[in-house]
């Protein structure tokens, strides 16, 4: 028996100088997935690893499609670089993600490959994952370290301090809180009652916005425009002050002149009060005799007579004797008539 088991010893230790044994890591665990019959290779780039170990499980929407072959440090000195074999039957996008990942709070770490929000081709045998698409969540101890430093030296008792702070506020403060509190809710209330004029009023807002961006080389020139007469204004500002006390001084002495002579003007409207009474009296005789003033001693209708140049006129005249046979105009005698050269 002693035999047999050192028979089978160096028959192992022989196995692992030639076959190039190293370790159980090479041993394939129990229960793994099934990687098929012509599983891909991919590369992977993770900043940390942890304590991820080869033979660990590679899982797809918590589905195991492969295990982890090596870890290795990457070409570049940082980077931790880890071969996958994944189940040929299994199509992932060119641009997959990678992630180290942990079954539960105390289990063990396995990569988690999925597809990203716009995938992309396919990815191929040997194909390379980089680091900026593969990232690991936090480990437990870093969240116990972080706790542990927020309740050593970080504001735990800051808390203490500020619940204390505001006890102390509030301490017979209750009324005033609860009105505060109602005034709010009223003011919420009102704000909702008209969310439809706030958001009409926005929108105009919006609109007028847009309209000034859309005129904004005009307002430009316009603001560019106003830089020189605004500097003339500078340059005459003490003529324009001037101008401005003279005009109050003169104000002054004008309130001062009606204030001394208001008697006198009161007396001079009292006295044209009758004139101006006789003149609404005249009523439409003042305007027709203003027609006849413009054209005497002609009236409007002697305007009509008138035909271009020249003016029409019919005389009727009387005779004034008592002699029915006399000329109606006496006439003087005719001279004799005049002779012609030669006698005739």
């Amino acid at each position: 028996m002693r035999a047999f088991v050192l028979a089978a010893v160096l028959l192992l230790v022989a196995g692992c100088g030639a076959g190039g044994f190293n370790g159980v890591y090479n041993l394939p665990l129990p229960g793994g997935a099934d990687l098929g019959d012509h599983p891909y290779r991919v590369r992977v780039q993770f900043a940390d690893v942890l304590d991820l170990v080869p033979q660990s499980g590679v899982k797809v929407n918590d589905v195991p499609v492969g295990r982890v072959d090596a870890i290795d440090v990457g070409g570049d000195g940082w980077t931790a670089e880890v071969v996958l074999l994944v189940n040929g039957d299994v199509a992932l996008p060119a641009n997959a993600l990678a992630a180290v990942r942990q079954s539960s709070l105390l289990g063990e770490k396995f990569v988690e490959l999925r597809a990203p929000a716009t995938p992309t081709g396919r990815l191929a045998d040997d194909a390379l994952i980089p680091v900026d698409r593969t990232n690991r969540n936090a480990e437990i101890e870093e969240v116990f370290g972080a706790l542990s430093m927020l309740l050593n030296g970080g504001g735990v008792g800051q808390f203490q301090q500020i619940a204390r702070e505001v006890n102390n506020a509030l301490d017979g403060n209750e009324q005033g809180l609860r009105g505060l509190l109602s005034d709010m809710d009223t003011f919420v209330g009102e704000l909702d009652n008209h969310r439809t004029e706030i958001t009409r009023a926005l929108t105009s807002l919006n609109r007028l916005a847009s309209t000034v961006a859309a005129q904004r080389g005009r307002i430009t020139g316009v603001l560019t425009d106003l830089g020189p007469g605004i500097s003339v204004l500078s340059q005459q500002r003490e003529q324009l002050v001037g101008l401005l006390k003279s005009l109050d001084t003169l104000s002054k002495v004008a309130v001062d002149t009606v204030n001394k002579s208001k008697d006198d003007i009161v007396a001079d409207f009292k006295a044209l009060a009758p004139t101006l009474r006789a003149l609404a009296s005249a009523g439409e005789k003042l305007p027709q005799s203003f027609e006849l003033l413009l054209t005497y001693p002609f009236t409007d209708k002697a305007a009509q007579a008138v035909k271009g140049d020249y003016l029409n006129v019919f005389i009727e005249l009387s005779p004034v004797v008592n002699d029915p046979e006399a000329p109606a105009v006496p006439l003087r005698p005719m001279d004799p008539p005049v002779g012609t050269p030669g006698g005739r």
